[in-house]
């Protein structure tokens, strides 16, 4: 790459848009108004907001609310003060935040406000995660994160709901991410993370209180090619313990179809925490969890068996790199030596790619078998998706036969 080809990626770009600005809902002569202020940091004796937008050459503000109160219909959006994202303290950076910088930790804390009992991590790259694991200990749920899409991890963003430690601390610095996103970070963990000089260190004190966001809403805009703007509420899932799941079962044709097999304590724990995960991924998704971590996400794509497939594809590659690189310290794909290649197939193919007793995660209804189909046939165990398909029972029908468990959701997750 030329030098004039890398400036492009350190260019601070010039910000032209206003210091504050406000938006206001009319309705009958009632005037509800929020009230914003522009964000910006002192980087190098540089004051200055966004690096840039999503590309070099997008110019970008983060605006943070400050004042005003919005209700709209029977949901009252979240007041001014109640920060997260938008007021983020930078305890190091290299360089000024760009916008996905932000966008990847928000929807990290989109996912992490549901898991405040353990210590659990979400990696996002490209506004999508591509390992969430909780656990005993922060250090074990980062590496079960990291090592669930060791690869894709690559220059991501890494949020935490537990102080870093040194031990954490130690683990991340040893890998390349753009951004670390923690409530605090315990004495010598900021030595340790200041290694990697690019490395944008980021504390929100409010990651502590993460759980009084859940069921809070926002208002989302989506600007349109000619300027206009769609606004809408924020997706809030219902379905947070097993109490408010449904039962798998249809009526067709006169006949009641039920699910034979009712889910195990820790399948049920798997769907619930596959089911949360799966409100932060871009639709159409599929996700397979298993143990409380992610081990293939699919994202994003047009068919409902296709994403089915990419996401079971990933689970056998991100295996097979795991198992290479703890095996001989190098990527899968860099691996020449074709016996050592055909041990880790073997190993990889014999496990499924770690599917055997997972749990299939769907963002909305199968609308016929063969999607829930790629994933029995690898030994998911349980499923778990909004249901109301006219052809439920075709996926009822699958799971019994397939000795696996499904619970309905009664509520779709899609995220565009």
């Amino acid at each position: 790459m030329s030098d004039d080809l890398k400036t492009m990626y350190k260019t601070i770009m010039d910000d032209h848009f206003a210091p504050a600005m406000e938006i206001s809902f009319i309705q009958g002569g009632k005037r509800q108004t929020l009230v914003y202020e522009k964000v910006s940091w002192t980087i190098d004796n540089v004051r200055k907001g966004l690096r840039y937008g999503e590309n070099p050459g997008q110019e970008a503000c983060l605006y943070r609310l400050i004042n005003g109160n919005l209700t709209i219909g029977d949901v009252e959006t979240i007041k001014p003060g109640k920060y997260l994202t938008s007021d983020i303290e930078l305890l190091q950076s290299g360089k000024h935040p760009g916008k996905t910088n932000l966008t990847d930790a928000d929807n990290a804390l989109n996912i992490l406000r549901y898991f405040t009992d353990r210590p659990t991590v979400v990696i996002v790259k490209h506004n999508n995660p591509c390992g969430v694991a909780r656990a005993e200990t922060l250090l074990d749920a980062y590496s079960k994160a990291y090592m669930a899409d060791r690869i894709a991890a690559f220059g991501g963003c890494i949020a935490v709901n537990r102080s870093i430690d040194k031990g954490t601390a130690e683990a991340i610095s040893n890998q390349y991410a753009e951004v670390i996103v923690a409530p605090d970070f315990e004495d010598g963990a900021l030595d340790i993370l200041g290694r990697r000089k690019n490395l944008r260190v980021v504390r929100i004190g409010n990651i502590e209180k993460l759980n009084t966001f859940v069921g809070q809403r926002c208002v989302d805009f989506k600007s349109l090619i000619d300027g206009g703007l769609i606004a809408q509420t924020s997706f809030a899932p219902k379905t947070l313990t097993k109490e408010d799941l449904l039962p798998a079962e249809c009526e067709y044709q006169g006949k009641l179809y039920t699910i034979s097999r009712q889910p195990t304590s820790a399948e049920y724990e798997d769907m619930l925490f596959g089911w949360l995960v799966e409100s932060g991924i871009t639709s159409n998704s599929v996700i397979y969890v298993k143990d409380n971590v992610t081990i293939g996400i699919g994202t994003g794509e047009q068919d409902r068996v296709g994403v089915a497939e990419i996401g079971r594809d990933k689970a056998y590659r991100k295996l097979a790199d795991r198992y290479c690189f703890e095996a001989h310290d190098m990527s899968y794909n860099d691996l020449s030596d074709p016996e050592k290649k055909a041990e880790i197939d073997k190993q990889v193919n014999e496990e499924k790619g770690g599917l055997v007793g997972a749990c299939m995660v769907s963002d909305a209804f199968f609308p016929f078998r063969d999607g829930i189909d790629v994933g029995l046939r690898e030994g998911v165990r349980a499923v778990i998706h909004p249901g109301g398909s006219l052809n439920d029972y075709q996926s009822i029908d699958a799971c019994n036969e397939a000795g696996a468990t499904m619970a309905f959701t009664g509520q779709r997750s899609f995220k565009h």
